[in-house]
């Protein structure tokens, strides 16, 4: 039995809840996985789960043993790093975890640069908007943009800030009422974001609650409609700022009081942290400020 192996394999089992998804993620059938954790318990005399038709639950022991063989891993994490680090070249891999539409845009650019100049480095990269755990999906770096502080559990290096933008198309202005003040907008047909904290109240001045006739989690989605003279949309300029340029949409209420959307780097909260990771995240800073510089 590979007693290391095993206990990857318990681990992401206590993770996941499931032989059926350790399987798919790790590329084997379920009866290989269910015999190295029955080696495992075999190996240690005791049992480490309770197995249902449905899922499956830790014992008592089971939770003790898996807080101790995270230790393990996050120790054989730290070694591999250590010898990582030892290497003149920038090397190893990365699991990045991006807003889809930050990731389509900036990140794109930001990320191929990176490669370029890094060329053993190996990136594997998730575009999703949808929060997700990064510890427990294995990322080693998440990007969040936010107007309000971020999730405690993790370290957050500011990277740079984004403004939102009110956004409509020339066509749907000359159609509908004028917009003057925010609350012309409970008038109007108004997109929402479905992963917007704020659900449908956008945060101008007080905040204005809004309406309309699409609710999508995608802004590049979103943007479709508004530069088809659909409705408006409260978008980012990471997102919008190309159109504007072209004059595909329309800035509206420029002036009225709005947010800030910071861009954080995240990685998990740990005594070590990779030197790849480090100087990824610095490789991020200068690259963000060498772009406002331009």
């Amino acid at each position: 039995m590979n007693k290391l192996r095993a206990i990857q394999l318990f681990v992401r089992l206590a993770d996941l809840g499931s032989f059926t998804r350790v399987a798919e993620q790790t590329n084997s059938s379920k009866s290989m996985i269910s015999k190295e954790i029955s080696r495992l318990e075999d190996d240690l005399g005791a049992r480490l789960l309770h197995r249902t038709t449905r899922n499956v639950q830790l014992t008592h022991v089971g939770e003790g043993y898996l807080q101790r063989a995270r230790e393990i891993l996050s120790k054989m994490d730290d070694a591999d790093s250590f010898v990582q680090d030892l290497q003149q070249d920038l090397r190893g891999k990365l699991k990045i975890n991006a807003p889809m539409a930050l990731g389509i845009t900036d990140l794109s650019t930001l990320f191929t640069d990176f490669m370029l100049a890094h060329p053993d480095i190996e990136l594997d990269i998730h575009l999703g908007d949808e929060k997700v755990d990064l510890v427990e999906q294995g990322f080693d770096l998440g990007f969040r943009a936010s107007s309000t502080p971020i999730d405690s559990n993790y370290v957050g290096r500011p990277l740079t800030r984004f403004a939102y933008k009110v956004c409509a198309s020339p066509t749907y202005l000359k159609e509908h009422p004028g917009i003057v003040l925010p609350k012309d907008l409970e008038r109007h047909n108004c997109f929402v974001y479905s992963y917007f904290q704020g659900k449908n109240v956008w945060p101008i001045e007080d905040g204005i609650k809004v309406n309309g006739r699409l609710r999508v989690n995608s802004t590049l989605f979103m943007m479709e409609g508004i530069k088809r003279g659909l409705g408006i949309g409260f978008i980012p300029d990471f997102v919008c700022q190309s159109a504007i340029d072209k004059g595909d949409v329309v800035e509206v209420l420029a002036e009225a009081k709005k947010p800030m959307l910071t861009l954080y780097a995240l990685y998990p909260a740990r005594h070590f942290v990779p030197a790849k990771l480090v100087q990824c995240i610095e490789y991020l800073e200068l690259w963000f400020a060498n772009k406002h510089k331009g």
